[in-house]
């Protein structure tokens, strides 16, 4: 599944790989789906739709998928797009494939390491929207060079993404939103849309929420929605 693994560092963008232990069944279902529905970045692709076993229009990104709710229903709600899961969290992957029971969805590729090395191994201009959802805010100073929103990685996006595609960001902790919106606007290949206020508050179409956006309303904050377009001009 991709080759060597690349070891954990402290400059790491995910946090733990494992959490509690995985129960009999769960281990199963990554021995026995895992390994069809991974990603295999030894091999080359020139062509992503070649990764699917049905024909796909287009692929879409999704980078931290935790317990993979939001992943889950966008396979289902798209079934003529390809989809690409990230998820580093054993637990998280596991969740996902229990899911899934004995199914292997037709549009559905999954990765369990550094997203960056993903990012780097797709081809140019080859996918039509990324999703990164509620993803770790790394809330202390020391930590903010591992969030993943940064320069190296947004220029990783605007590579891999078509002319048009989207970004899209969403988080509950104001700080890392603000963040996101600076860095995103800073660089020449992101263009931020909305109108009003009511752009970034509302959800997106179709959008069944995720486990950690249950806990952010529970505790009463308020999540913020992010598109970005990939556009084919500098900013002046």
């Amino acid at each position: 599944m991709g080759g060597e693994r690349r070891s954990r560092s402290s400059e790491a963008f995910y946090g733990r790989r494992h959490g509690k232990s995985l129960r009999f069944a769960q281990q199963r279902k990554i021995e026995q789906l895992l390994p069809a529905l991974a990603v295999d970045l030894a091999r080359p692709q020139s062509d992503l739709a070649a990764l699917f076993d049905r024909p796909v229009s287009q692929v879409f990104l999704e980078i931290g998928f935790g317990g993979g709710e939001h992943l889950l229903a966008e396979i289902q709600r798209f079934p003529h797009v390809g989809f690409i899961g990230v998820e580093p969290f054993v637990n998280g992957i596991a969740k996902l494939l229990s899911a899934l029971e004995d199914d292997r969805p037709a549009n559905l590729r999954l990765y369990d390491d550094d997203a960056t090395r993903l990012l780097d191994w797709l081809p140019d201009a080859s996918v039509s929207r990324i999703d990164l959802l509620y993803p770790d805010p790394w809330p202390k100073k020391k930590h903010w060079k591992r969030r993943f929103v940064n320069p190296a990685n947004l220029d990783r996006f605007a590579r891999v993404l078509q002319s048009g595609g989207q970004f899209r960001f969403a988080s509950d902790i104001g700080h890392y939103v603000n963040w996101t919106l600076l860095e995103c606007r800073r660089h020449a290949a992101f263009e931020w849309l909305a109108d009003s206020a009511a752009d970034w508050t509302t959800a997106y179409d179709g959008w069944q929420g995720t486990r950690y956006e249950a806990k952010a309303l529970r505790e009463g904050r308020q999540p913020a929605y992010l598109t970005f377009r990939r556009t084919d001009h500098e900013k002046g």
